[in-house]
């Protein structure tokens, strides 16, 4: 796959490859303290004030020497490190996922997810486990240790310190739609795309992070409250998940990565809604008024009746918001971003829209299996599943893990 380089910053983010080393047993710790937020990530509500120091420790065993903060989410902190024996630079995620079943959840989604697509070969463009730590026993378990590559920056961060040339926009969307293709191929959608889950390294390398949200697109509609743990960043999400239509599909991903590259062409965000009601507004003052069709779909009655009582809207032409921009990318959003997601491109034919002609390569874009429909099955179970059961799940599932040596 070409390449193309970019200055990026230099603040590291947690990101990975194709696993290396074996599966990590000792218990060695290390504690850092963590002081400020990182500059990269906005503060998570309810976290301590930034300044107010804390401890946190790392039962990462002897191999891996534990450097800096790098990061740090709602029910995890990701640090720097060094593996010792090989002198490899890795992050390491460290998750606490049992006070709350969602965490658990979470987390045993991603690790599932991030096994089966590394198996199959498909990781070029997903961040993907190299080694992690396992509890000696299942009483002993508190917490989950990721060691994965480290990756440089983010898409967050280089969007908001430098201008990106078309050709940058190019490639980093080429390489996002590259991991949505075997992520859609296996009938899964991410469900939470948005600049800051694009890991980046000076290469420009990309790989999508973040899988906790994401589901099989097959057994979704099955599920008890689908969409109820959705709480992805509201900018990125499809008008669909909004206003509640008859059913979600592969879509709702392509729809980010519109949003995405329209934040990449002007610096800022194209529908940076406040809450619910400013991001439809928002994303009906450049789309317009829903046609009949598109209306009826929407599920809702209250959302049909929101729509019909906002004013009348015409649709404001791509080119207008991005003057600057080629005439191939302006197309590529404008048949990314409709209404309807039946209209909008699939994953398939977004590569082979002309605006990725330089990258596409159909021979290079590997794809994985349908998910068996009980690959989720603790996700139909989960209102009646114990947290207990879940800390089974996640034991088991981290013991399963084999890493080449």
């Amino acid at each position: 796959m070409a390449s193309a380089a970019v200055a990026l910053p230099s603040s590291a983010t947690g990101g990975s490859m194709n696993p290396t080393a074996p599966a990590s047993t000792s218990v060695n710790a290390t504690t850092i303290n963590i002081t400020n937020a990182p500059a990269n990530k906005p503060k998570q509500a309810g976290s301590r004030a930034v300044g107010e120091p804390r401890r946190v420790r790392f039962n990462v065993g002897s191999k891996y020497h534990v450097m800096d903060v790098i990061g740090e989410g709602a029910y995890g902190v990701v640090c720097s490190a060094i593996h010792r024996p090989t002198g490899q630079k890795v992050a390491i995620k460290k998750i606490v996922p049992f006070d709350h079943s969602m965490f658990c959840l979470r987390t045993l989604r991603e690790l599932k997810l991030l096994k089966y697509f590394q198996e199959h070969n498909v990781s070029e463009n997903i961040v993907s486990i190299v080694d992690i730590i396992r509890p000696p026993t299942i009483e002993a378990f508190k917490e989950v240790y990721l060691i994965q590559e480290l990756m440089e920056t983010d898409m967050h961060r280089v969007i908001r310190t430098q201008v990106l040339s078309d050709d940058h926009c190019q490639y980093f969307i080429y390489q996002t739609l590259r991991a949505m293709k075997a992520l859609h191929s296996a009938d899964v959608i991410h469900r939470d795309l948005k600049p800051s889950n694009l890991l980046l390294n000076a290469n420009c390398d990309l790989k999508v992070c973040d899988f906790g949200l994401a589901r099989s697109i097959r057994t979704a509609e099955q599920e008890t409250g689908f969409m109820t743990e959705y709480v992805a960043t509201r900018w990125y999400r499809a008008p669909e998940i909004m206003l509640t239509f008859k059913q979600y599909t592969k879509a709702i991903d392509v729809w980010s990565v519109g949003c995405i590259l329209g934040e990449m062409l002007s610096g800022r965000p194209l529908f940076p809604g406040r809450d619910y009601h400013h991001q439809l507004t928002l994303i009906l003052d450049v789309l317009g008024t829903p046609t009949l069709d598109e209306f009826y779909a929407i599920n809702s009655r209250r959302s049909r009746d929101y729509i019909r009582a906002l004013p009348l809207r015409k649709k404001r032409p791509f080119a207008t918001i991005y003057p600057n921009a080629s005439p191939l990318a302006i197309d590529f959003l404008t048949k990314t971003l409709t209404f309807d997601p039946k209209k909008r491109l699939t994953v398939e034919e977004a590569l082979q829209h002309p605006y990725l002609e330089a990258y596409h390569d159909p021979e290079d874009e590997p794809t994985a299996p349908p998910l068996d429909e009980d690959f989720f099955a603790f996700d139909r179970q989960k209102d009646e599943i114990s947290k207990e059961e879940l800390k089974r799940l996640l034991f088991e599932e981290i013991n399963s893990f084999h890493f080449t040596t």
